[in-house]
């Protein structure tokens, strides 16, 4: 169970990017978080993390509060917290099965790591998962040489590389086509499905949402307008959501 209690972010200079946010998360659930860009949707997803530092607040997360875990406490949980990235953050210039096993920088050995040296029972898991999301062929190209939606296949295998139990997704169609981005959404589906993962994944689009969320909370100038199951996002709330001059598609 993953638990948000009041979280609020101030960036330096007085931007506040969350107000007061709390809702919770059971095991297991596939949760979209939506609004507007600039809605806080990123900050708090790497606020679970504390890939950025909350101002206010608690989050917990299998009963550890995490916003209270010491720097070594942090490095035992984001082994097992996955996250896939809108720009996907690979390492262009290494090969695919190198950048997935940068899923596995917690587990091995630094000094073998750094020089990309890594056990042969991790480069089979590295391989496994390739195969997984459609990719083995691609394991000794580089990164650069593939196109956007099989980068984002790659960062996907990559959070699957830490055995996660939940996988932060940022925005991870957002720079893709609408059939990549179903393929992408699929994927999650797939670990969400048949691994059990919990799964928090922030979107622009309202059919993803409807497609692949279990429950939806909706942001608005850092606050949440919404916390439900999407087909509950009538006409009103979604003007709520994205403002009072938003038209629905479809």
């Amino acid at each position: 169970m993953l638990k948000v209690e009041h979280l609020t972010k101030v960036y330096d200079g007085g931007t506040v990017a969350l107000e007061d946010v709390s809702f919770e998360v059971p095991d297991g659930q596939f949760l979209a978080v939506i609004g507007l860009s600039g809605s806080g949707k990123s900050t708090l997803l790497r606020c679970i993390n504390r890939l950025i530092e909350p101002t206010e607040g608690r989050i917990l997360w299998n009963g550890v509060d995490v916003t209270a875990a010491s720097q070594e406490d942090m490095r035992r949980i984001r082994r097992r917290i996955g996250m896939v990235f809108q720009h996907f953050n690979l390492v262009h210039r290494s090969k695919v099965i190198t950048n997935v096993l940068q899923g596995r920088l917690g587990y091995v050995n630094p000094a073998l790591s750094i020089i990309n040296r890594f056990p042969k029972d991790e480069v089979a898991r590295a391989r496994a998962q390739l195969a997984r999301v459609g990719l083995e062929e691609k394991a000794n190209q580089r990164a650069d040489e593939l196109s956007g939606g099989q980068q984002q296949r790659v960062g996907v295998a990559r959070a699957l590389m830490q055995n996660p139990e939940m996988v932060l997704a940022d925005e991870p169609v957002a720079s893709l086509d609408p059939v990549l981005a179903h393929s992408i959404m699929q994927y999650l589906e797939l670990i969400n499905d048949e691994d059990d993962v919990t799964v928090l994944c922030s979107l622009h689009f309202l059919d993803l949402v409807h497609r692949y969320a279990d429950q939806a909370i909706a942001l608005y100038d850092g606050k949440v307008v919404f916390e439900g199951p999407p087909s509950d996002i009538d006409d009103a709330r979604f003007k709520e959501i994205y403002g009072q001059e938003a038209e629905r598609v479809g």
